[in-house]
């Protein structure tokens, strides 16, 4: 007898079909069916859920759930809409996903580090001219959240030169670089970071956390780079600190609203790099593996993979 499990989602079906396409041929006994084409027994029978994006009525109407396999990192929505909810919330950990984001980071940091936003102003105005060289052990890098994302960033910048620091809620330690934690740890940190790096999770104690008083801790000419949640930063803030030019230039890769508003005051400033949430999209191939190993970890042993804290947010 097939064990059965459902797809709930708020995604393209070419983006469904992608999925399903990936994760149903490495099932045995196990059968996925799409949310919208459950019987109401069926829906009575499911334990386990694959969601992405879901409407929350849905997943109401599983009355058995017990639990969920998100295929995003983030499940900050989940949180929110379902606050109440009983089943288990399992995110996506792919280490590929580790590696993708620390890909990403070491990327804009570099472009921020060989200030490549000015190199870009100066082609727009025809400008020749050559800007002074800073050797990356001279660049204080400050990761925020210390997470599966966050020490692979911080590990892959020290390999590369920087003088990384890091921060998080409990003190971590990573070799090479120097970490922080609380209130006090923050305000130490910030004040001697030239690039910040924002991967933390959105929680009640993360939103807005880089306020305006906590961005203009950050040194003179300091630079940002968001790639955790838009809710985290103060665009407001952000746009005061840049149009003083206290702050340098701020890569942002994820905003309140996205796609982000034709008419937001954040695409109007030179001083802002804007990405269309790409520094670490899910790899479905690697993803896919994973989801398989969940579920079929749970049907043969009843085992429910680790999930997350709902009074700690991730």
């Amino acid at each position: 007898m097939k064990e059965i499990t459902t797809f709930v989602g708020q995604i393209s079906s070419k983006n469904k079909e992608a999925w399903l396409n990936k994760i149903n041929p490495l099932l045995t006994n196990i059968t996925i069916i799409p949310y919208e084409d459950l019987t109401h027994e069926q829906k009575l029978d499911i334990k386990v859920a694959i969601v992405a994006n879901p409407d929350p009525k849905e997943l109401l109407e599983l009355k058995n759930l017990l639990w969920v396999q998100s295929l995003w990192a983030g499940v900050e929505r989940l949180l929110t809409e379902l606050p109440q909810a009983e089943f288990g919330i399992v995110r996506m950990v792919d280490p590929n996903l580790s590696s993708t984001m620390a890909e990403a980071v070491l990327a804009w940091t570099f472009y921020l580090h060989r200030d490549m936003p000015k190199y870009r102003l100066q082609q727009k105005n025809k400008i020749w001219q050559q800007n002074e060289l800073i050797e990356p052990k001279e660049r204080n890098v400050g990761i925020l959240g210390l997470g599966n994302l966050g020490r692979a960033s911080a590990e892959k910048l020290f390999l590369n030169g920087f003088n990384t620091y890091g921060w998080s809620k409990n003190q971590a330690n990573i070799q090479g670089v120097k970490c922080f934690s609380g209130a006090t740890g923050l305000e130490e940190m910030l004040k001697q970071t030239d690039i910040l790096i924002c991967l933390l999770p959105l929680t009640d104690e993360t939103d807005s956390l880089l306020s305006y008083e906590n961005l203009g801790l950050l040194p003179h000419r300091a630079s940002l780079i968001n790639f955790s949640r838009g809710e985290i930063v103060d665009d407001k803030a952000l746009l005061k600190h840049l149009n003083s030019r206290h702050l340098k230039h701020a890569v942002l890769d994820v905003f309140n609203t996205e796609p982000l508003p034709k008419n937001s005051d954040l695409w109007k400033s030179p001083s802002i790099t804007i990405l269309p949430h790409i520094s670490a999209p899910t790899n479905i191939r690697t993803a896919s593996k994973l989801v398989v190993h969940n579920l079929r970890q749970y049907f043969e042993t009843g085992k429910i993979p680790e999930t997350v804290v709902r009074s700690r947010g991730y």
